[in-house]
Parts: C-alpha cells; sequence; structure tokens
C-alpha cells in the first residue's frame, strides 16, 4: 500500500503524528486483516466439497486450475469462500482437459447445492447446451435455486435452446449477461420480475420477437444491450420508465416505426444510445438532443428523414459527444457548429447548399449533395429526391455543377496528354537508368569487361550506399521529429544495439516504431545494412520497412511497421486473462513461433550467397497481432565467410556457384545462428527467456543442467524442464519432446556436426515425425546413410554429440564472439581446427544433403 508524501509546508509535523499516522496503521490494520482471512478461509461444509468435485469433474475443470487434494477456498482459481461457504465460482476462459472437449455440456447441477452463491461467471468457457430449467426454481425448502445469486455471467459460452422462464427467480440478480451464443425464441416476461437488475446484455444471439413489456419494470436497469439479435416491433414508448437508463443499445435488429416523441422525456442520465443497423424511419424528437448526460449517438443505416436536429444549433449541451447519423435520409441546408462536437457523420445523406464556416477535420460529410464538398452525389439523384418529396432544390447548384463537370472533363483531357507524354519520357529514363545501373553493376563486381573480382581484392563500397536504396517511402526529418515528439523520452520504447527505438503514430492513426541512429554512437553500417539486406532480400518473415530518413548528416532513421505483441521476450509470459492475471503463451502458439523463426532464418541461409543473421535471440524474434514471426536486429545481417558485416557491396554481387568460395578458418556461417535457435526453441520449451541473451557463465551453466533431461529414449524426462505455466496433453507432449531434440541437434557444440536449417524448419512442420520416425527406425538410423532424410541428419547429429555435448558446449562457448581468427560457437561458428583441409568422413550421414552437396568442416562457407 502506497502513501503519497505530503508537502512539508502544509501539514505541520504535530497534525502528521496525531492524524495521520494514526489512520495509516489503521487501515494497514485493515488490510492485513482481510489478507489473513482470505488466506486461511477453509471451507467448512462437506455438501459443497462434494458438490465442488462433482461441478470439477462434469466440466473437466483442470487440475491445474481446481487440484483435487487441496483447500479449494485457498488453492482453487475462482473459488471465493466467506465464513466456510461458497460465495463465488469463476471459470472465466478456462479450458477443459482433453477427454471433455470431445463431448461438452451443459453439467452444472452441483451448483444447486451453494446455497449462498453469489456470483457464478463462466465467460468463454465451452458448455455447449441448454441453460437448465431449474435455474431460479423453486426447491420447496429453502426458496429458489441459486437465489443469493448476484451475477450471472455466462456470456461466449456456445449456449443454445431459449432463456427459461424460471430465470426471473433470480431476484437478488443485479447483473445477467449472456451475450455472444446462439440463444433463440421470445424474450421471457419473468425479466420483469428482477427488480434488483441493473445490467441487462442479451446481444449477439438470434432472439426474436418484440421487447417484452415486463422489461420495462426494472427500474433499477442502468444498461441494457439488446443488440445484434432478430427482434421486432416499434421502439417501445415504454421504454422511459427506465429512468436510471444510462446506456441503451438496440442496434442490429428489425426494429421499425418512428422514435416517439416522449420517449427520451424521463432519461435523463443516458449517456449512450444505439440504435443502429434497424428500419426506423420518421424525424428524431428534440427532446433527446437536450439530454445534459448524453455523449454517444449512433442511429445510422436507418430511414430517419427531415431536417437536422435541432441538437446542431448554438444550444446544444454537449462539447465532447460523438453522433452518427449516417446512411438515412436527412435533407436540408447544413447548418453545424463543429467546434462543439468531437466527431459528426453526416455521410450519406441528402444535405443541400453550400458549406460555410464548417471545419471538415471533425466532421463527415460524403455522399450528399452538398456545393463545394468532395465526393458528393451526382446532382441528378439529388434532384429526383427532391422532387419526390415535393422539396425546392436550388437550380444554382445545378448550374455550377454542370459546369464544374465540364471544367474536369477539359482539364481531364489536357492533363491527360500531358500525363501520357511525362510516362513515355519517364519510361524512356528508367530504361537508360537500368542499362548504365547493369554496366556499373559488372564494373563493381571486378574489371570493366565484367569478371570476377580478383582473390583477396574487394572494391570499396560508395560514399554513402544507402541513398540509392529505395525500401518504403522516404520521410523528412521534420516530420520524423513530429512522429516522435522531438525524440521525447516518454516516446523511447528501448535502447537498441544498434540505435533507439521510439513509438510514432502516422496522421491515419497507425503505431509505427522509428529507430534513430546517431552516427557519433553507432557505427554507419548499422542502418546501411538493413536497407541494403531488405531492398534486395524481401520475405514475409522480415520485419516491415516502411520509410527511411537519411537527410540528417548525423542522425538517419529507418521507420518500421509496428508488431503489437512486442518480441518473443517480452510476450512469453505476458499475456494477460480476462481477470487481470498473467499467463503464458499456449504450445500451439509457441509451435507457430517456433517455426516462423525458422522459415526466416531457413530464407536467408540459402540466399546466394548465404546470409548470416548473426544476432539469433529472443528479443530479435518479433510477433505482429497474430503472433507471426517477423525477424528483427538485422544491422548484423553478412555475407557467410565476411566477418565485416558493413562492406555490403559484397552482398548480393558475388558470382552464385555450386562450389562455395574459401573464406578462411575465420569465416562466418550460419552455424552460429543455428546454435542461438537452438537456444531458442529451449526458451520456448522452459519458459527461460534469459538463454538466448549472452553466452556468460551462468546461460552456460543452466544448459549444462538442462540438456540431461533430453532423451531421445525417453519422453518422460522432459516434463522435468518444461515451463510449469505450459498446458499440454499427451499428443502435445510428444511435440514438445520432438522439440526439445531439434533444440539438442542445434546446440551441438561442433559448428558442422549442427543441421542445416532448412532441415531444422522441416522437423518443426512435421514434429510428431521426429519422434515416431526414430522410434520405428532407430537401428536404421544408425547404420545407414539416407541422403533424402532431414531426420537422418538430425538424429546423427544427435548421437555423435549426446555423450560429450555438456563439456563440449562450455569449452566452445567459452571463446568471444564476433572476433578475429577465433569465433565461439554461438557467434559465427568457427569449425574445428583438428579436421583442417579434410572432409568429415561422416559428414554425408550427419547432413544429407538433398542437391548433393556437402558439409565440409573448414574452408568453405557452408
Amino acid at each position: 500500500m502506497k502513501v503519497k508524501k505530503l508537502k512539508s509546508h502544509s501539514v505541520s509535523s504535530a497534525t502528521f503524528v496525531f492524524t495521520i499516522l494514526p489512520l495509516f496503521f489503521f487501515f494497514f490494520f485493515v488490510q492485513f486483516s482481510s489478507a489473513l482471512n482470505s488466506s486461511t478461509e477453509k471451507l467448512s461444509s462437506r455438501t459443497e466439497w462434494l458438490s465442488l468435485l462433482q461441478l470439477r469433474s462434469s466440466l473437466g475443470i483442470r487440475a491445474k486450475n481446481w487440484p483435487k487434494k487441496t483447500e479449494p477456498c485457498r488453492n482453487w482459481t475462482g473459488i471465493h469462500c466467506r465464513n466456510g461457504s461458497v460465495i463465488g465460482i469463476n471459470i472465466s476462459n478456462f479450458r477443459r482437459t482433453y477427454k471433455a472437449k470431445l463431448h461438452p455440456s451443459f453439467s452444472v447441477d452441483a451448483l444447486a447445492n451453494f446455497t449462498l452463491l453469489a456470483s457464478f461467471n463462466a465467460s468463454g468457457f465451452m458448455l455447449n447446451g441448454s441453460i437448465p430449467d431449474w435455474f431460479g426454481e423453486n426447491n420447496n425448502n429453502n426458496g429458489n435455486y441459486l437465489g443469493a445469486l448476484q451475477v450471472l455471467d455466462l456470456s461466449s459460452c456456445e449456449i443454445t435452446g431459449s432463456i427459461p422462464e424460471s430465470i426471473g427467480g433470480l431476484v437478488l440478480l443485479k447483473s445477467l449477461l449472456l451475450s455472444d451464443n446462439s440463444l433463440t425464441g421470445r424474450m421471457p416476461s419473468s425479466l420483469g420480475m428482477l427488480s434488483k437488475l441493473s445490467v441487462l446484455d442479451l446481444s449477439g444471439n438470434e432472439l426474436s420477437g418484440s421487447i417484452p413489456d415486463s422489461l420495462f419494470l426494472l427500474g433499477n436497469l442502468t444498461s441494457l444491450n439488446l443488440s445484434s439479435n432478430y427482434l421486432s416491433g416499434n421502439v417501445p414508448n415504454r421504454l422511459g420508465n427506465l429512468s436510471m437508463l444510462e446506456t441503451l443499445d438496440l442496434s442490429n435488429n428489425a426494429i421499425t416505426g418512428n422514435v416517439p416523441s416522449v420517449l427520451f422525456s424521463r432519461l435523463s442520465k443516458l449517456r449512450v444510445l444505439n440504435l443502429s443497423g434497424n428500419s426506423i424511419d420518421g424525424g428524431f424528437p428534440d427532446s433527446l438532443w437536450s439530454l445534459p448526460s448524453l455523449r454517444f449517438i449512433d442511429v445510422s443505416n436507418n430511414s430517419l428523414t427531415g431536417h437536422l436536429p435541432k441538437f446542431f444549433g448554438s444550444n446544444a449541451s454537449s462539447t465532447d459527444a460523438t453522433f452518427n447519423l449516417s446512411n438515412n435520409l436527412f435533407f436540408g441546408t447544413l447548418n453545424i457548429s463543429a467546434k462543439k462536437f468531437r466527431m459528426i457523420d453526416l455521410s450519406g445523406n441528402y444535405l443541400e447548399g453550400e458549406v460555410q464556416g464548417v471545419s471538415l477535420s471533425n466532421v463527415s460529410l460524403a455522399r450528399n449533395c452538398l456545393e463545394n464538398a468532395p465526393n458528393q452525389r451526382d446532382v441528378s439523384v439529388c434532384r429526383v429526391f427532391y422532387v419526390k418529396r415535393n422539396l425546392p432544390f436550388p437550380e444554382y447548384s445545378t448550374a455550377k455543377k454542370s459546369s464544374g463537370k465540364k471544367l474536369i472533363f477539359i482539364l481531364a483531357g489536357v492533363f491527360g496528354g500531358l500525363g501520357f507524354i511525362l510516362l513515355l519520357a519517364l519510361a524512356l529514363i528508367l530504361f537508360l537508368k537500368l542499362c548504365g545501373s547493369h554496366k556499373s553493376l559488372e564494373v563493381q563486381r571486378g574489371t570493366e569487361s565484367g569478371g570476377p573480382v580478383p582473390e583477396g581484392a574487394s572494391p570499396m563500397p560508395p560514399k554513402d550506399l544507402a541513398f540509392d536504396i529505395a525500401v518504403g517511402e522516404p520521410f523528412t526529418y521534420d516530420q520524423i521529429l513530429k512522429l516522435t515528439g522531438n525524440f521525447a523520452d516518454a516516446n523511447i520504447m528501448k535502447h537498441g544495439h544498434s540505435g533507439d527505438l521510439f513509438w510514432g503514430v502516422m496522421e491515419n492513426g497507425a503505431t509505427v516504431v522509428i529507430k534513430k541512429v546517431d552516427l557519433s554512437l553507432f557505427k554507419r553500417e548499422s542502418y546501411v545494412v538493413e536497407l541494403e539486406l531488405l531492398s534486395k532480400a524481401s520475405h514475409a518473415r522480415l520485419i516491415p520497412i516502411l520509410g527511411h530518413c537519411l537527410e540528417n548528416e548525423n542522425e538517419k532513421c529507418i521507420v518500421y511497421k509496428y508488431m503489437p505483441n512486442g518480441d518473443l521476450a517480452s510476450s512469453l509470459q505476458r499475456v494477460t486473462d480476462a481477470d487481470g492475471k498473467s499467463k503464458s503463451l499456449d504450445w500451439i502458439t509457441r509451435l507457430k513461433i517456433a517455426t516462423g523463426a525458422a522459415e526466416g532464418l531457413a530464407f536467408l541461409h540459402d540466399c546466394s550467397p548465404p546470409l548470416a543473421h548473426r544476432d539469433v535471440q529472443a528479443s530479435s524474434i518479433l510477433l505482429d497481432d497474430k503472433f507471426e514471426v517477423r525477424l528483427g536486429s538485422l544491422s548484423e545481417v553478412t555475407t557467410q565467410g565476411d566477418l565485416l558485416p558493413g562492406v555490403m557491396n559484397r552482398l548480393f554481387s558475388k558470382p552464385s556457384s555450386s562450389n562455395q568460395p574459401n573464406f578462411g578458418t575465420s569465416s562466418v556461417t550460419w552455424a552460429g545462428d543455428v546454435y542461438g535457435f537452438g537456444k531458442i526453441l529451449l526458451e520456448l520449451i522452459t519458459g527461460n527467456t534469459e538463454v538466448s541473451k549472452s553466452d556468460d557463465a551462468t546461460s552456460r551453466e543452466w544448459l549444462e543442467q538442462t540438456l540431461p533431461y533430453i532423451s531421445i529414449d525417453d519422453k518422460e524426462r522432459i516434463t522435468k524442464i518444461v515451463d510449469p505455466s505450459l498446458i499440454v496433453d499427451e499428443d502435445l507432449l510428444e511435440e514438445v519432446w520432438a522439440m526439445a531434440i531439434v533444440a539438442r541437434s542445434c546446440l551441438n557444440p561442433r559448428p558442422s556436426k549442427r543441421p542445416p536449417m532448412r532441415h531444422v524448419l522441416k522437423a518443426l512442420e512435421n514434429p510428431l515425425k521426429v519422434v515416431r520416425e526414430e522410434n520405428a527406425s532407430s537401428v536404421k538410423l544408425r547404420a545407414t546413410s539416407s541422403r533424402k532424410s532431414w531426420s537422418t541428419g538430425l538424429f546423427g547429429s544427435w548421437r555423435q554429440s549426446s555423450s560429450d555435448s555438456v563439456t563440449a558446449t562450455n569449452k566452445d562457448s567459452s571463446s568471444g564472439t564476433k572476433q578475429s581468427g577465433k569465433v565461439s560457437s554461438q557467434g559465427s561458428g568457427v569449425m574445428d581446427h583438428s579436421s583442417s583441409n579434410k572432409r568429415s568422413s561422416k559428414s554425408n550421414e550427419v547432413f544429407p544433403e538433398p542437391l548433393g552437396t556437402h558439409d565440409v568442416e573448414i574452408g568453405e562457407g557452408r
């Protein structure tokens, strides 16, 4: 409990000692006593204990949520007790056990035994059935079943059938939420018996008929939502009896007729009104616009007609309201004071005249009959509308529109001809530029005749290569400053190793991320690499770049698409449920992330020449709103074999060949990426997001303790290291086991024995095939060499390294990354000097190459 500091000049020390301090201790005692009572609460009723067990069984509640041999009041999620009795049950968004999923049903008979139950929340839980008829029925003993219930939330439970009449027996009910189900039939008249009801939400169902009159007896109702059903009839006059109503939503039904003029005279507390998507016609009562609390009105997509309501005049009561009157039949002149409102949508009507003194920033006027506004209806359509209703239509607007059209046609012809000439000129310029670029590229690759670059020599890059790159839209530096609020500290997301990342919001409302590269602090190549790479190697798994700003001499900026779910490091344990509690990603999502990241790395490695990412860690794996992977941190990407990532003139300029050139013993290969990806897989399995951050002693010790639990012969051992928050059944456990096997193969201490990413990708796409194929033919895999099976590569690497992987991992990972001469197994993946200028005798067996290429331990960039 936090207490704000009091200013020294406002309260004397004596006042603090004798007034504030006693109050503090009083509140502390109350909070401490409450916490102590809740932690020591124990269920005293055996009937309720047996009923909870019955409910656990009938609904298929997982042992993780309701552990059987523990005290429910203390240890069962969502169970709330008072004085030894259950008063609240919350199973919102719980997942059924695998067996219960096969035959889900609305089996909650055990609830009848909880006589003091005040709240039952099953929103988002798959119930699949009808609401029991005994809800609210008289039990001939102690009143009605569930008679103490005050909150009943069954929204989004896949409930079918009708609402039983017996529900009116829940006389203490204050909140009834049955939205987003498949309820049919009419609304029961017994709802009028719920006199204490304040919130009623039946939206998103298939209810039909008219609104029952008994509903208007609910004098305490503050929120009524009946939207998205099949309700019919007129807007009832008696809605005005609900004097406490603050929110009324009848949208997307089949309601017809006029809105009664006396409807809103007693709804003085109404704040939100939504009648959109019906067939309401006629005018709208003026009394609505004088309501003092009104903040939102949506009557769009109806057949309302007449002149604009008087609320647009100078006597309008609200200054921050939003009104949507679009797609109706309003006509007449436009006379509004838009400054008084947050947003007004008048599009799709038949308003005429000139637009004068109206700011279009918060007013939508499209598809009307206005004189000097864009995107209006055709004049002939407007004239027909007005003539049909015996309304005058100004002739001057017709003449001006006609003359305006002629002028438009003339200008279109002139500019069309000029545009065609300009297009031809641009095509010619582009053709000549392409020819010149082709010739300069040949010179850059070697000699003027197009020969290769001599051994040991490479042409120098241009002064600023990025200025010739066309990636996204060019931004001005002023635009960047506006997006980031002059690079305000409040907008900074994090400090990256190649620049600072800032939030930004475009004019269209889209969120973007801007990276600022200060050339006085970071090397110039850090932004050139990304722009050059994405200008020539486009792939769905690479982070989208929306634009760049290179006009400032000392600060370069790159604008990225915003990834709503951040990176893997922050998302793995960040998801929150409806109760505000954090929970981890489920296994399906984790496998999806692993497969997506493998796809991105496989693309880089299969480029010609191959590219190494060189920064594979959880923070480099970005996730969009659907948890699709986008690889980030591309500033370290370099051509395989190149220890100078900034020299991007080598990228995509070397001649393609099946035999990779010799880059020497310190060449960068894809093996370092594979090692880092192995750590990523272990993070997804164990939930430990600190593994891939570094290669320090703590990380190596963790690997030493974890890897022995991954056994190719014992699936159950993997359960010792699986993330405790991960819920997996028998089938999913096999997939976890398979991913662990792939992870250990990637973490082979010998770089040349790690599987290529294309093999890793296939293994993750078919995880069950990994373990089942191994169990079925393990002897064959040990004895034979298959050049067609990607699983052979994984298991061959596995067995050769399983005995000494931990020791070798420590030894191999102890050297620093990105060093000249010798690079660690996590970094660039230097090959073993002991096998210099020799091919591994088992390389074909360990890594079968579909195209016939061999894995060479040294001297090749593979």
